[in-house]
């Protein structure tokens, strides 16, 4: 008999999101491909998440998980961002019932900048649009590939 849970989700399938207060980047992948792709830029209403987009989401792709990157300082302390980032972990596991991976997150928005705006050349206008999508992907990407690290 399988497992009501597991009949409603795609086992394989992740989402990740790169949190901000303004906008959250979300990107998705599998741990069968061990790849991640970015999917969009979510804007936040007045510094709170977009619930509504996020819920089309997961209704969408059906996640088995979820996975946030989580930023610190040096020396891994937190900076100012932080409590909020480990709030919205706290709300996406109560809200959806889906474990929440932490990831650290430490420059994947200034790797994300440097991709587009050096090796694709991306406009800043458009810079502004993707950036976070993309270090979403660059968050569950790196997430993927330690799992499968120790999967092994």
């Amino acid at each position: 008999m399988q497992d009501p849970l597991l009949a409603k989700t795609n086992i394989d399938t992740y989402l990740g999101f790169d949190f901000g207060t303004k906008k959250i980047g979300a990107a998705v992948g599998q741990t069968t491909t061990v790849s991640a792709s970015p999917l969009q830029t979510i804007r936040s209403i007045n510094q709170i998440p977009n619930w509504e987009i996020i819920g089309k989401l997961i209704q969408e792709w059906r996640p088995a998980g979820l996975v946030v990157g989580i930023s610190k300082q040096a020396d891994g302390s937190d900076n100012p961002v932080t409590p909020r980032m480990l709030k919205f972990c706290r709300q996406l596991e109560g809200r959806y019932q889906l474990p929440v991976f932490q990831q650290d997150e430490t420059l994947s928005t200034y790797e994300a900048k440097q991709l587009l705006f050096d090796e694709v050349s991306v406009s800043a206008s458009k810079l502004w649009e993707v950036q976070d999508q993309l270090a979403a992907q660059l968050i569950l990407q790196t997430w993927l590939n330690d799992r499968t690290r120790k999967d092994y």
